[in-house]
C-alpha cells in the first residue's frame, strides 16, 4: 500500500476537481431548489447529516469555522421559526418532520440534475470508489473536526449512483477541510489570519500537511484506481 507522501500529488490535484463536481450539481440545481416549499438555509449544506444525527450550536460552528457566527445564529432561529428545525432542552438541533420532508425533496432534484448532467456516464464506477475513500477518511478523521459530524451521510433506499456520487464528495470535502484547519492551527493561526495570508513558505507549509493527511483516504484505491477516478470526475465538470 503506498504511503501518503508517495500520493500527496493525488490529493493536492483531484481536491478542486472534487469541489467543481460538487458546484456543478448545485448550479445546475439552483432553479428547482429554489422552487421547492420551505427555506432551506442550513438545511442544503446539512442535508446528509441531520437525518442521521443532531447537531449543537458548537457543532455548526465547527462546520461553518471561517462563517459568521451572527449570521449562523440568525440562520438557526430562521429554521426554528419556519419549524423545519426543533431545539431540545440540552441545545440539540434536530430535524422535524417538515425539515426531513424538504430533504427528500431536495434530494428528489439533486438525484434527477445529477442524473441528466452527467448522463453517458459510468457513475456506479465512482460511487463505489468515493464510497470506499470516505470510509477511509472516517477512520482518519480529525478528532472534534467536521467530519465526524457529515460523515457517514444519509442515503435513503433507492438512491441512485448520482446522488451517493454526489452526497459522498460533499462529504468526503471535509476530511480535507479538517485537514487544512490542523495545518493552520499547526501554525498559530486563526480562522481570519489564515483567509488572508498570502502565499510565502507558511502558506507552503500548510498546503504541505494538508496534501499529506488528505492522501490518507486514497492509500484504500489501487493507482488505476486513483487514475480511474481523477479522469472520470474530471469528465463531470
Amino acid at each position: 500500500m503506498p504511503k501518503p507522501q508517495e500520493i500527496s500529488g493525488y490529493a493536492a490535484a483531484i481536491a478542486p476537481v472534487i469541489d467543481a463536481v460538487h458546484v456543478n450539481v448545485h448550479a445546475s440545481a439552483r432553479r428547482s431548489v429554489a422552487k421547492l416549499s420551505g427555506t432551506g438555509g442550513f438545511l442544503v449544506d446539512l442535508r446528509f447529516t441531520l437525518p442521521l444525527r443532531p447537531l449543537t450550536r458548537a457543532d455548526l460552528a465547527t462546520i461553518y469555522r471561517y462563517g459568521d457566527p451572527e449570521g449562523r445564529e440568525a440562520g438557526i432561529r430562521e429554521h426554528l421559526r419556519e419549524g423545519t428545525l426543533a431545539e431540545s432542552g440540552d441545545g440539540q438541533l434536530r430535524l422535524t418532520a417538515a425539515g426531513l420532508a424538504y430533504i427528500h425533496r431536495l434530494y428528489e432534484v439533486h438525484g434527477a440534475v445529477a442524473e441528466r448532467i452527467w448522463a453517458g456516464h459510468d457513475l456506479p464506477a465512482m460511487s463505489g470508489p468515493a464510497g470506499r475513500v470516505l470510509d477511509r477518511a472516517q477512520a482518519d478523521r480529525v478528532p472534534g473536526g467536521a467530519l465526524e459530524l457529515m460523515a457517514p451521510p444519509y442515503e435513503p433506499d433507492g438512491a441512485g449512483a448520482g446522488l451517493l456520487l454526489f452526497n459522498r464528495l460533499a462529504a468526503l470535502r471535509y476530511h480535507r477541510a479538517d485537514a487544512h484547519a490542523a495545518a493552520w492551527q499547526a501554525e498559530g493561526l486563526s480562522a481570519a489570519e489564515i483567509v488572508g495570508l498570502r502565499d510565502g513558505p507558511v502558506r507552503a507549509r500548510i498546503e504541505e500537511r494538508t496534501n499529506l493527511r488528505a492522501a490518507t483516504p486514497y492509500e484504500i484505491l489501487s493507482e488505476d484506481e486513483r487514475r480511474a477516478l481523477h479522469e472520470g470526475l474530471l469528465k463531470l465538470i
